[in-house]
């Protein structure tokens, strides 16, 4: 179990990353867990998404499964991500081949 400060210092990280994330782009829990340089924390990232301080101003609807489904319990999600203009499979979840953000971008 980490620690108060490595479990702020995860969090801090995930929302740097978070915050970079373009609108109409997605990116799931595990890779942001790989990002930061702990894939096995994909977890962990949901918490830190859940407890995400509102003054922040993070855009966490941007933030999915690996199969691009979305919190089941937040029902603005879906609406904000097709705010952005991703667009949802029959299934309910975002199509990963087209909306996944390539990470490539992401900035130093």
């Amino acid at each position: 179990m980490p620690t108060n400060s490595t479990r702020a210092e995860f969090f801090s990280e995930v929302y740097e990353i978070v915050k970079q994330i373009p609108p109409g782009k997605v990116l799931t829990y595990g890779g942001i867990a790989r990002l930061v340089g702990k894939p096995q924390r994909s977890r962990m990232v949901g918490q830190a998404m859940f407890n995400a301080p509102s003054e922040l101003h993070l855009p966490c609807h941007r933030v999915v499964n690996h199969q691009g489904a979305i919190a089941p319990h937040w029902l603005e999600q879906r609406e904000l991500l097709e705010q952005e203009g991703v667009s949802f499979k029959k299934s309910g979840c975002v199509d990963m081949k087209k909306y996944l953000w390539n990470t490539d971008l992401l900035l130093p």
